[in-house]
C-alpha cells in the first residue's frame, strides 16, 4: 500500500514565475487535491502525486440550477431509523444526510494568507499572530511584545511551621523556574536541568499500624489518579511526605559513597553502584530515562504541523507561520508547504505596495466551514507548557526513539478533535464564510492543573474546580466579543465550545449558553437537577445562579455528547475483538468497575454514580462484597465484579451485553462496549449518551429505567435472538465510530515521515469506515441546514453547493 507519495510539481518554476509578475498579477497555484477524511479515508491520507488543472468555474449559482429533493422515498426501519453510511440515524436526520450529503459540491472560497507584523518581533518570546499583529507570548513572558518576563513562582508564602508554604504540586525546595512554576535541581549541581518534583523534594515521616489498618490509599482527586501510600521494607509502616522538611540531603549530598538525586550518574545507578531516592523521578515532559537523561520529542498540538519547535506543549513557530499548531501561512510562508485545508488554490497577488499585508487564495472546499479562534495561550497553549505531569491533557508522548506511546488520558478527546479541525479540509481562515466558529479552550488541562501552582490558585472560587473553569470560560467569551465581529451575528449559536470534565457543561457561564457545547455527560436535568459528581470541588450546585444562570447540562437540540479518547489498542483490532458472533459471546451480561462503598477500595460515597452502580451489584454482584455476599440474583453468566483483570478485552469480547452506567459523572464504559463488539446497556435517566440525541439507539442499544434495574436480566433474556443478532451487527457496523482515526492517522503520517512505522498505525490504516470525527461533520452538515434559528441570519450571496431541496433553513 502506497503511504506517503512525494510531490513532482516544481516549485522553485512555480517560485520565479511569482517574483517575476508581483506587480498586479494573478499567479495560479495548483496544489494537490484532498480527499477529506470525513468521506473517504483508504490507509492513512493519501495525497495525490502529480499537479492538476485548477476549476475556476463560479458555484454561485448552482443553487439555482438544482432540482428539489424528495425525502419521502428514504425507507425508515422498525426502530424508526434511516440507516446512512453504515448508521442508523434519527429519521429526519438520516434523511437528510442520506439525499444532501453525498451530492455536495465544493465552493470557492477567499481565504486571506496575511502578514501583520507584530512589536519588536514578540521579542523572540513569542509568535506573531499575522492576521491580527499581536504577539502569543511563551509561558512566563508578556507585556509589550512579550519584552515583560513574568514572574511565577513555585511555593505558597513560607511559615516558620512550613518553610516553603503549604503543599501544592509545584512546591520546590530547589531550584524554581518562575517562567512556568517548576522545580529543578539548579547550578551548582551535576544535572541542574534534573526535575525536583514535589514528593522528590521532602522527607518522608512512618504512620502508624492504625494508618496501615484505615488508610490503605487516598484518592488524589485532583489529579484524576490514586496516590497509594508506599510500605517501608524494614519498619513495615506506610510512608507519608512530611511537606515541612525539606529532604536536602538525599537531593545535593555529592560524595564518594552516596550522591544525591541531582549529581547521580545514570550510569552508575543503573549498574547499582549507587543509591538514590527512589521516590524521585522524571514527571516534566520532553525527557524519559529513570533520571530524565534522555531528550525526546515533547507533546504539542498537531506537533507544531512541521512548521515550528515544541517547547513543552507551546508550538514556536518559524517561516512566517502561526497558530496554536502553527499550521496558519503568512505571506511570508513557503507556498509549497501551505496545508491540505489550503489546497488547490489560486492566489491572487496584490501590488508590492501591499504584499506584506494580504494575499488572497481562491480555495474550493466543502461545507461545513469552521474558523478556529487563534486564543491567548493562558487558554490552551500555557496549560499545556506548564503541565507538571506529562500525561495531563494529551493523550500521546513519546518515548527514548521517539516513537509515539499512547495514554489512557480519558480527557485525550478534546485534544484528538481539535487537532482533527486543524487539519481538516472544513477548516477556513475566512470568518464571513464560516458556518461555526470553535472555541479551543483546554479545559481537560485547566481542571487537571488547578490549584498545582500558586498562579492557578483556586483561593477566589472557595476552592471549587467547577467555579474555577466557569470563570476561565467566560473569560475566553469576553475575549472574543471584545476582539472579533462573529458573536453578535447569531448570539453565539453558531460557535461550539467543548467541555471534557465529569459532569461537562454544567459549569458552562450563563453568557455562552445559546452555543453547541460538545460534551461526554449528557445530563438533560429532567430527573438528576443537581451537581451528581461525588467530589466536593467539582460540585456546581454551589455556583451561584447570575453567574451560571439555570440552564441543564446539556440540550440535545442544540449540544452534541462526543465519545471519550480511548488508547489506540492494535492487538484488539488485530484479533478483531469488535467481530465476535453471537455465538462467541458466552457472558450475558458484563460489567467490570468500581462498585462503591461495599466492595473493597470501592469509592466511599453513597452518591457516586448517582447510586446505579450499587443497585446493580446489590442485585446481580458476581464478587463477594465485604460482608462477603453475592448479589440477590447472582447468575452464573452474569459478571458484575469491581476485580479489573488484564484480560478485560477478552471478557468485553466474549459477552453479549455490557453495562453502561456513570461513575463521578460520565464513564467511558459505552466506548468499551461498542469497541469490543458488546451490545451497551445504559442505565442513567435523562442522561445521553455519545450520538444519542443523532444516532437511533433501540438499533444498536438497550436502554432500561433506573427504577427497573431489579428487572435488568429478565429484559435482556426477552429478546429474542433475532433482536440481539441484528443490535450486534449494527454494533459491527457502527463502532468506528466511537474511535479518534482521523487523529491517530495524523500522528501516523508525522511518525512516517519520521521513519517509524509502528502496529497501531499499521492497524488503523485498516480502517475505512466513518470516525468520530467524519461523525462530527456530518452533525455539522445536518444542523447547518436544518437548526430553525438560521433562518434568521443574512446569507445572502454564499454558495453551499448543495440542490435547492436541502437548503431548508437557509434561503
Amino acid at each position: 500500500m502506497t503511504i506517503f507519495k512525494k510531490w513532482s510539481c516544481s516549485w522553485s518554476l512555480t517560485a520565479t514565475i511569482v517574483s517575476l509578475v508581483l506587480l498586479f498579477s494573478i499567479v495560479h497555484i495548483f496544489f494537490f487535491p484532498f480527499v477529506p477524511s470525513s468521506l473517504n479515508y483508504i490507509g492513512f491520507r493519501q495525497i495525490q502525486s502529480q499537479c492538476t488543472p485548477n476549476n475556476t468555474s463560479i458555484m454561485g449559482k448552482l443553487n439555482e440550477t438544482f432540482d428539489s429533493i424528495s425525502f419521502d422515498r428514504f425507507m425508515v426501519d422498525a426502530h424508526g431509523a434511516v440507516t446512512y453510511r453504515n448508521a442508523p440515524w434519527k429519521a429526519a436526520i438520516g434523511k437528510w444526510l442520506l439525499g444532501c450529503d453525498p451530492v455536495t459540491e465544493a465552493i470557492e472560497i477567499n481565504e486571506n494568507i496575511r502578514g501583520k507584523s507584530c512589536t519588536n518581533g514578540c521579542s523572540g518570546q513569542g509568535v506573531c499572530n499575522q492576521d491580527l499583529g499581536r504577539c502569543r507570548c511563551f509561558h512566563g513572558f508578556g507585556g509589550h511584545g512579550c519584552s515583560e518576563r513574568l514572574h511565577f513562582g513555585c511555593n505558597y508564602e513560607s511559615s516558620s511551621e512550613l518553610p516553603f508554604g503549604r503543599w501544592v504540586v509545584s512546591i520546590c525546595p530547589a531550584h524554581c523556574d518562575t517562567t512556568r512554576a517548576m522545580c529543578f535541581c539548579g547550578a551548582g549541581t551535576r544535572y541542574p536541568n534534573r526535575p525536583v518534583a514535589e514528593a522528590c523534594g521532602f522527607q518522608f515521616k512512618y504512620g502508624s499500624t492504625l494508618q496501615i489498618l484505615s488508610i490503605k490509599f487516598i484518592i488524589f482527586w485532583v489529579f484524576n489518579v490514586c496516590i497509594c501510600f508506599s510500605t517501608h521494607e524494614e519498619h513495615g509502616l506506610p510512608k507519608v511526605i512530611n511537606w515541612s522538611r525539606p529532604d536536602f540531603e538525599n537531593i545535593f549530598t555529592n560524595d564518594s559513597t552516596r550522591h544525591g538525586w541531582c549529581n547521580v550518574v545514570p550510569e552508575d545507578a543503573y549498574a547499582s553502584r549507587v543509591k538514590f531516592k527512589q521516590e524521585c523521578d522524571c514527571k516534566y515532559d520532553c525527557t524519559v530515562g529513570r533520571f530524565c537523561e534522555i531528550p525526546t520529542t515533547c507533546s504539542c498540538i498537531n506537533q507544531c504541523s512541521g512548521h515550528g519547535h515544541c517547547r513543552g506543549g507551546f508550538c514556536e513557530c518559524r517561516g512566517g507561520w502561526y497558530g496554536i499548531d502553527c499550521s496558519i501561512p503568512s505571506v511570508s510562508s513557503a507556498m509549497q508547504n501551505w496545508p491540505l485545508w489550503l489546497r488547490p488554490a489560486t492566489v491572487l497577488v496584490p501590488d508590492r505596495e501591499h504584499l506584506d499585508v494580504n494575499v488572497k487564495a481562491v480555495v474550493k472546499k466543502k461545507r461545513p466551514l469552521i474558523y478556529v479562534y487563534d486564543l491567548p495561550p493562558e487558554f490552551n497553549s500555557h496549560l499545556l507548557e506548564g503541565r507538571h505531569f506529562k500525561y495531563q491533557c494529551m493523550n500521546r508522548i513519546y518515548d527514548g526513539k521517539n516513537d509515539t506511546i499512547w495514554t489512557e488520558q480519558l480527557y485525550g478527546s478534546q485534544v484528538a478533535l481539535l487537532e482533527s479541525i486543524l487539519a481538516s479540509p472544513y477548516r477556513t481562515q475566512n470568518g464571513d464564510e464560516a458556518d461555526f466558529f470553535f472555541v479551543p479552550v483546554l479545559d481537560a488541562c485547566l481542571i487537571t492543573r488547578a490549584d498545582d501552582s500558586p498562579h492557578l490558585s483556586m483561593e477566589e472560587h472557595r476552592r471549587l474546580r467547577s467555579s474555577f473553569t466557569l470563570d476561565f470560560y467566560k473569560k475566553a467569551y469576553e475575549h472574543i466579543v471584545d476582539q472579533y465581529p462573529y458573536w453578535n451575528r447569531s448570539s453565539g449559536r453558531d460557535h461550539i465550545w467543548s467541555f471534557s470534565w465529569d459532569e461537562g457543561a454544567c459549569y458552562a457561564p450563563k453568557e455562552i449558553w445559546n452555543s453547541m457545547m460538545l460534551v461526554h455527560w449528557g445530563n438533560t436535568n429532567t430527573r438528576h437537577n443537581h451537581s451528581t459528581t461525588a467530589y466536593w470541588a467539582d460540585n456546581w450546585d454551589e455556583i451561584p445562579k447570575e453567574e451560571r444562570g439555570d440552564h441543564p447540562c446539556f440540550d440535545p437540540d442544540k449540544d452534541l455528547v462526543i465519545p471519550a479518547w480511548k488508547r489506540p489498542d492494535p492487538d484488539s483490532l488485530h484479533s478483531k475483538l469488535w467481530a465476535r458472533s453471537l455465538l462467541e459471546r458466552q457472558i450475558l451480561f458484563y460489567f467490570n468497575g468500581n462498585l462503591g462503598p461495599d466492595y473493597h477500595n470501592g469509592r466511599p460515597e453513597a452518591s457516586y454514580s448517582m447510586g446505579i452502580r450499587q443497585k446493580v451489584a446489590a442485585e446481580f454482584g458476581s464478587t463477594p462484597n465485604k460482608n462477603g455476599e453475592l448479589g440477590r440474583q447472582y447468575s452464573p453468566d452474569v459478571i458484575v465484579t469491581p476485580e479489573r483483570t488484564d484480560s478485560y478485552p477478552e471478557q468485553l469480547s466474549r459477552s453479549t451485553f455490557c453495562g453502561v452506567f456513570p461513575g463521578d459523572g460520565w464513564s467511558g464504559r459505552m466506548e468499551d462496549s461498542i469497541l469490543h463488539g458488546c451490545i451497551p446497556v445504559v442505565i442513567q435517566d435523562g442522561v445521553f449518551l455519545p450520538y444519542e440525541n443523532v444516532l437511533n439507539y433501540d438499533n444498536f442499544a438497550v436502554r432500561i429505567p433506573e427504577d427497573e434495574i431489579p428487572n435488568l436480566i429478565k429484559i435482556l433474556q426477552a429478546f429474542n435472538k433475532a433482536e440481539v443478532e441484528l443490535k450486534l451487527q449494527n454494533v459491527h457496523k457502527l463502532w468506528q465510530r466511537f474511535l479518534y482515526r482521523d487523529s491517530v492517522l495524523l500522528e501516523a503520517e508525522r511518525q512516517k515521515l519520521g521513519g517509524h512505522l509502528s502496529s497501531w498505525a499499521v492497524e488503523f490504516s485498516k480502517l475505512v469506515e466513518d470516525d468520530a470525527f467524519s461523525t462530527f461533520i456530518q452533525v455539522l452538515h445536518y444542523k447547518l441546514h436544518n437548526d430553525p434559528w438560521r433562518e434568521h441570519l443574512d446569507v445572502q450571496g454564499k454558495g453551499y453547493g448543495l440542490p435547492r431541496g436541502c437548503l431548508r433553513r437557509i434561503n
